[in-house]
């Protein structure tokens, strides 16, 4: 899986399951201050990925994620194993 088809999915997600608008889902957005997502959704995040990331997923790696592309960046290498 690319990063962009990553990303992709993880969009998808977070206008059909979190209900973000379309147009807010970007690589620069602040996902606690521009979609309104809580630690919560987080996990919720990491548990609607298990069908496209074959590994086991702790959810503190969401501590340092500010932003859409460093949701990606920080699954992408579990996309890989």
């Amino acid at each position: 899986m690319t990063k962009d088809e990553l990303y992709q999915k993880i969009k998808s997600i977070m206008v059909n399951e979190f209900e973000v608008e379309e147009d807010k889902v970007l690589p620069d957005a602040k996902l606690v201050d521009d979609m309104d997502l809580d630690s919560i959704d987080f996990i919720d995040l990491v548990v609607k990925t298990k069908d496209f990331i074959p590994v086991k997923i702790d959810p503190e790696i969401f501590r340092t994620v500010r932003t859409m592309q460093d949701v990606v960046d920080t699954l992408y290498p579990y996309t890989q194993q």
